[in-house]
């Protein structure tokens, strides 16, 4: 199927590596990639899983079972991605995860797998792809999925200090990779409505939408259209930036509207104004 929103062969002829792309978001993007005519490796642990995602996904897609914590393992996908396609444009590093858990009771085990995961994943897979193709080919661009909001997320203070040192990987790496023609931005995502959501306690998935100020959460193709503009050409300017798409709830926090601001109905009122004159 043709993209919604964007002109047809805007990809066309790149290759593109997906982290976590068996899966929700990660497999939006490598459908929305495809769409825009690039060639799609998808890169995951659960062989089975990534399997069921190329078959649904079809022509140009393929997949290589890998783990992004192991260097030797990040260094292999590359070079599936090579073998399978001959070069690679755009790597997503989508695969992350966390767990639910007051701050206090986070056990430095948890820190740590959290950290090696989302840092350390990153990182390795950023490094292989850039050593051992995009330098090589002359550029490309690295987008890595973060989370939004900035201020922090309640039960989940590891992911949201992981997340924070992804950006500023995100913009060390745009400034020393500028002068190979690597780009390397990060996209900040909301909550979406994913089967990842479903795994946290009911009270948490009753109040997520409710804290976004856009009234919903938002949909796998929405962060998809943002993955796939990232890696167009105008993902070269944006490099070293945070982008972040999450209905604007980084710039609130607790329940939409706040209860001092409705009135009896729940509605926020409106103030009249005086005509001019």
């Amino acid at each position: 199927m043709p993209s919604e929103i964007f002109a047809g062969g805007l990809l066309d002829g790149q290759v593109a590596i997906v982290t976590g792309g068996g899966t929700g978001l990660g497999k939006a993007a490598a459908r929305e990639l495809l769409a825009c005519g690039a060639s799609v490796m998808l890169a995951g642990r659960r062989e089975e899983v990534l399997a069921a995602a190329g078959e649904e996904l079809g022509d140009r897609c393929a997949w290589v079972a890998g783990d992004v914590r192991d260097p030797e393992s990040c260094a292999a996908i590359v070079d599936a991605a090579l073998g399978a396609f001959g070069r690679l444009d755009v790597l997503v590093n989508n695969a992350g995860g966390q767990y639910f858990v007051p701050a206090e009771a986070i056990a430095l085990k948890g820190w740590q797998a959290v950290t090696r995961l989302n840092v350390g994943g990153t990182l390795n897979m950023s490094v292989a792809a850039y050593e051992r193709a995009l330098k090589r080919g002359g550029g490309g661009v690295v987008v890595n999925v973060t989370l939004s909001p900035h201020h922090g997320l309640a039960g989940m203070t590891h992911s949201s200090a992981a997340r924070a040192a992804v950006e500023g990987l995100t913009r060390d790496l745009a400034s020393r990779w500028d002068g190979d023609g690597v780009a390397v931005v990060a996209a900040a995502a909301g909550h979406f409505e994913t089967d990842a959501i479903q795994k946290y306690p009911d009270v948490v998935r009753a109040g997520a939408a409710r804290s976004v100020p856009l009234g919903r959460l938002g949909r796998p193709e929405e962060h998809a259209w943002l993955i796939a503009l990232l890696a167009s050409p105008l993902g070269r300017r944006l490099s070293g930036s945070v982008v972040t798409l999450d209905g604007a709830r980084d710039n609130w926090y607790g329940p939409w509207p706040p209860a001092a601001l409705v009135d009896p109905n729940g509605a926020v009122p409106t103030e009249e104004r005086r005509p001019k004159g």
